[in-house]
């Protein structure tokens, strides 16, 4: 079994991802740092070559090799849950949880990140409530569990996260 963690960028997914991952003595993977992996570029590079919809092609097909494997907690990008079909694979091959994260906690981590394509052009603040508003429900429908992360450490979302996958094993 897998352990997926979805949530909008800035929510800690990568960070609380290690720790789960860490604690459980399961392997970690973050999609986009394997989408890098896979394609010797980085995620600006490929969105500004390729665009959004090329990226998410990548993304897809990075997600259909993750899932072939086991015993992994899997940090995932912030809009894998747009497609269908990463929705699908996500539910059947593993228990999803999600970083419910406030807009302001989300601008307060990525305010200094450079690495965020869709944050680029515009005012951060209204881009990251309008993919909220674009994306809330899609996390909500793909996941078995919803943790709230608003005043919370990493590591006490990470023991949520472990506590519901001892109860669930």
């Amino acid at each position: 079994m897998n352990i997926y963690i979805v949530g909008p960028m800035g929510s800690g997914k990568s960070t609380v991802g290690r720790i789960v991952a860490s604690s459980l003595f399961l392997d970690f993977l973050d999609s986009d740092e394997e989408i890098e992996k896979k394609t010797g570029a980085n995620i600006d590079w490929i969105f500004d070559l390729e665009g959004e919809e090329g990226f998410r092609k990548r993304e897809t097909k990075v997600l259909e090799d993750i899932v072939k494997l086991n015993s992994h907690v899997v940090a995932t990008g912030g809009g894998i849950i747009l497609s269908q079909h990463n929705r699908d694979l996500l539910g059947a091959r593993g228990i999803v949880i999600y970083l419910e994260t406030p807009i302001e906690v989300q601008v307060e981590r990525t305010n200094k990140d450079d690495d965020r394509p869709l944050l680029q052009n515009g005012d951060p603040k209204e881009i990251l409530t309008r993919l909220h508003e674009e994306r809330e429900n899609l996390y909500k429908e793909v996941s078995d569990h919803i943790i709230p992360t608003k005043n919370k450490s990493s590591q006490s979302v990470a023991d949520e996260i472990i506590n519901v996958v001892k109860k669930n094993v």
